[in-house]
């Protein structure tokens, strides 16, 4: 069996066993995803999906809307910590209008999947239509369709959107029946004032609407355009049989909408860092998952992937390139 024979070929490289720790977890994940004991990371990627919340307005964020569409025209620029990571580590990276409430000039290297500008208000109606909610999950997949096209077997996921936590917040509360202040943190960097008052206008959200069955119609009501189109897209990388990074709280979030319809999902993810908001440890724990990295991150983008990717890396290439016991000459232990 190939579980077995990867097994063997991580043991018996010129090391104790077992002392490669979790990367030797990650180096049997990759070869049973890819089925061969000899996998390869081709074409890195990472989609940036952004999209603006209606929610925004009501102040559950530290900073104002517009920051979304300049946040955009900064990842267009290259100047943002997404940019200078992928480039450092060689990863492909595109940029989605999902949902920003901006008109952007012709000519620009930003893929347009713009379903409306933003999201409704989620204190007064859901974030999405069913219509709308379906066409972000299409465009979604229809970005990751073309991204395989190109060869790439390996994909992450990032996003921006002002409000966007809340958003997650409030899916995670209804997915997994938890109290909404269990599920809220500072986001952009709120202070203890504004992250009550957080907490006070997502609970208005949830008395408005109640009686949600599918984690489909979680994510339509609570969720956003971005998150929609990273639904759609992780989907899209699985039925791909592409490995799948997983970044912070907000990505987290929307894997656990496709693992509540599909839990096979989570043998092609690879969780790539612990944010520094509040909930995404506790999301982790519930989910069972381990996260490579621990940095106190909290900036969204796509960064946990990035700065993980060279990690993943190098569990393929301790699998392909260490020599084993008898290649080396090296007596194993009795």
């Amino acid at each position: 069996m190939l579980a077995d024979e990867l097994q063997h070929r991580i043991d018996f490289k010129t090391k104790p066993l077992g002392a490669l720790g979790f990367l030797e977890n990650l180096a049997h994940k990759i070869g049973m995803v890819q089925q061969t004991i000899s996998p390869k990371l081709i074409k890195p990627y990472m989609v940036v999906f952004a999209a603006d919340h209606g929610i925004a307005t009501a102040g559950v964020s530290a900073y104002p809307q517009e920051v979304t569409y300049q946040m955009v025209m900064n990842f267009l620029g290259g100047g943002a910590a997404i940019n200078v990571f992928c480039k450092q580590n060689a990863v492909n990276i595109k940029i989605v209008d999902a949902g920003v409430n901006f008109d952007f000039p012709e000519g620009l290297d930003l893929v347009d999947k713009k379903v409306r500008k933003s999201s409704r208000n989620i204190l007064d109606e859901p974030a999405m239509t069913p219509k709308e909610y379906l066409k972000a999950l299409e465009n979604g997949k229809s970005v990751v369709k073309e991204i395989a096209e190109e060869g790439s077997n390996i994909i992450g996921f990032g996003e921006m959107g002002i409000g966007n936590t809340s958003a997650s917040s409030l899916m995670m509360s209804q997915l997994f029946h938890i109290s909404i202040a269990d599920c809220v943190g500072r986001g952009t960097g709120l202070n203890d004032a504004q992250l009550q008052n957080k907490i006070n206008i997502l609970s208005k959200a949830i008395e408005k609407h109640s009686d949600l069955k599918t984690a489909d119609e979680i994510a339509q009501t609570f969720g956003g355009l971005e998150i929609a189109q990273m639904i759609g897209a992780m989907e899209e990388a699985y039925q791909q049989n592409m490995l799948i990074m997983v970044d912070g709280f907000i990505a987290t979030m929307a894997v656990s909408v496709v693992w509540k319809k599909n839990p096979e999902i989570f043998n092609n993810c690879i969780f790539c860092h612990v944010s520094d908001e509040y909930a995404h440890i506790k999301l982790l724990e519930l989910l069972n998952q381990k996260a490579l990295l621990n940095l106190n991150l909290r900036v969204g983008e796509g960064t946990g992937c990035a700065l993980a990717y060279p990690i993943i890396q190098s569990a393929v290439n301790f699998l392909n390139e260490m020599s084993s016991f008898e290649d080396a000459n090296v007596s194993n232990k009795e």
